[in-house]
């Protein structure tokens, strides 16, 4: 099969009448261009150019080859127009990917404004940690929470978001439990398989007993609410449960940054756009929220 990007190489000779003009048009070097014309000239097993004095001249195949050169340069065109243009319709898959907290503490409405604003684009909502392979098109979109840029693949197109804060959080009444000499233990709620973590020892209420680990977001905030013991939530989750309380004593946390990340020509797709512009407003707007004293 004939590699289009050999062909591309040998429209530039043609049509520029020589290697250098050739390099030049295509932003390479004068031996990137006689390799990919080699190499197209044994895969066809026909000499397409005279070397002259002047320059480079069509040979009688090469004559012939032009003219279907061009039918496949325009056949290229063609379809790059066409997919271009369907990607810039605001219609298709869009693919988010974010943190469970996120989703259904936080941007749901948000999600559902974009939803009704553009009713043609199918939203499939990822609810997860983990991180989304965008080069595979596992999504289009990920919104992740990220202490240090440096550890996101390079090749990430990224737009930040605000800073967040986390706190340390008991249910009310057990709190008022504690207080009033109530001696159950209070366990540390866990999301990882990680020894005592260090907010577990730093306020008033120190932890005692087993640790109590789940993997799932939900369920560590409903455990958390039925007075199991104390965890560590983003401020946005904490502070809006009215079932919850700042342990006494502790500190806020730093959690990272919000980003946004696309990938490649991905991002340039219209619904990609209009959706990372469009949560990026919300999220600024956010910001007090995310990052609350």
């Amino acid at each position: 099969m004939i590699d289009w990007d050999d062909v591309r190489y040998f429209l530039a000779v043609a049509r520029g009448g020589s290697v250098r003009a050739a390099a030049g048009h295509l932003g390479v070097n004068h031996s990137t261009v006689l390799r990919r014309i080699a190499q197209l000239e044994e895969r066809l097993g026909t000499h397409m150019f005279e070397k002259l004095p002047a320059g480079y001249r069509l040979t009688a195949a090469g004559e012939e080859i032009l003219e279907f050169a061009n039918q496949m340069e325009a056949s290229s065109h063609q379809l790059e127009t066409r997919v271009f243009g369907r990607d810039q319709s605001v219609r298709g898959l869009l693919r988010v990917t974010l943190p469970p907290f996120l989703a259904t503490h936080l941007l749901m409405p948000d999600l559902a404004d974009f939803s009704r604003m553009n009713p043609d684009i199918e939203m499939e909502i990822l609810p997860t940690g983990a991180v989304a392979n965008l080069t595979n098109r596992e999504a289009d979109v990920a919104i992740r929470i990220v202490l240090d840029r440096e550890t996101l693949p390079p090749n990430l197109h990224d737009l930040p978001g605000p800073e967040l804060s986390s706190g340390i959080y008991m249910a009310r009444d057990r709190l008022t439990a504690w207080r009033a000499g109530v001696a159950d233990p209070v366990r540390w709620i866990v999301i990882n398989t990680d020894g005592l973590p260090g907010w577990a020892r730093e306020g008033e209420i120190h932890t005692t007993g087993a640790p109590f680990r789940t993997p799932d977001a939900e369920t560590q905030i409903v455990a958390t609410r039925q007075g199991i013991g104390m965890t560590k939530l983003p401020c946005f989750v904490g502070d809006a449960d009215p079932l919850l309380v700042r342990v006494p004593g502790t500190e806020l946390h730093g959690h990272g940054t919000l980003w946004l990340l696309t990938q490649g020509e991905t991002r340039k797709t219209k619904r990609v756009r209009l959706f990372t512009e469009f949560i990026s407003r919300r999220l600024a707007a956010y910001a007090p929220l995310l990052g609350s004293e």
